[in-house]
């Protein structure tokens, strides 16, 4: 994750522009030699590099693609993960401007909070579940700096998995106070439900998504740590966000309680 060929730091010159500038631009994909899983994830750290030097606070990761259609969509076998960073966090229906974000969407996922590092090289479900301090509903907000959501494995990973802000709920719970496993999720825009589906949408548990991801960062050499937020993945559809209206998104995860994220 350290290649910085020149198309590999253009490449990330350009997402770092996209963002600055609030215009998305093309798929990454066709200007880069070798677009690879690997090379993706060498110019997302280049970002990382360069916000971690801009004083950019690191707080934990998301882990995205954890729906095995979207999966087979993209014609991979895994999901892939990107970085939250202080300044992604939004307060529960604090309104988030329209401005911060290019094309936004929406998705429920079940946030864990770490209270222990994983550093395992192979994790088990008994590893996650002590290290999880507590859990909390939130909300997403997925967002690309690529035009019209034109992306690929290889741009989706580049742009930090497509990530954008985050909202946790305040009410924190412990694993076994709830059924992580089987839980409902309704999302509500005004009076429509606008996404249901239920905890096996993220890869039939989230605890898998966890555990992949504790092994992956073993892997990488940056294993998460005590304090760490870890969004977990979609427990349904993800919905785009409006830009022409104010709409406020209310999500109840069965057990676990309710978050919204609200767009001024």
């Amino acid at each position: 994750m350290s290649d910085t060929s020149p198309d590999i730091v253009a490449a990330a010159d350009s997402l770092h522009a996209a963002i600055a500038h609030g215009q998305p631009i093309a798929p990454l994909r066709e200007g880069v030699a070798d677009p690879s899983m690997e090379r993706a994830y060498a110019i997302q750290a280049h970002n990382t590099r360069r916000a971690l030097a801009a004083g950019r606070r690191l707080v934990g990761r998301k882990i995205g693609l954890t729906s095995p259609a979207v999966q087979r969509q993209l014609g991979v076998d895994q999901p892939d993960f990107g970085m939250l960073f202080a300044d992604m966090a939004v307060g529960d229906a604090e309104p988030v401007a329209r401005g911060r974000l290019i094309q936004p969407k929406v998705e429920a996922e079940i946030a864990f909070v770490l209270g222990r590092a994983l550093e395992f090289e192979r994790h088990t479900y008994a590893d996650v579940l002590r290290a999880v301090g507590f859990c909390l509903p939130a909300v997403e907000i997925v967002d690309s700096r690529i035009a019209d959501w034109r992306i690929g494995l290889f741009d989706t990973i580049a742009d930090n998995a497509s990530s954008g802000l985050f909202v946790l709920g305040g009410n924190p719970v412990k694993p076994g106070a709830f059924d992580m496993a089987r839980c409902g999720m309704r999302m509500v825009e005004g009076e429509r439900v606008v996404s249901e589906g239920n905890a096996r949408a993220c890869l039939g548990n989230p605890l898998n998504a966890a555990i992949w991801l504790a092994d992956m960062l073993v892997r990488v050499g940056r294993p998460l740590q005590a304090g760490d937020i870890v969004l977990t993945g979609a427990l349904g559809p993800m919905v785009a966000v409006d830009p022409a209206r104010p709409q406020n998104f209310a999500v109840d995860i069965e057990g676990l309680g309710h978050v919204e994220a609200s767009f001024a």
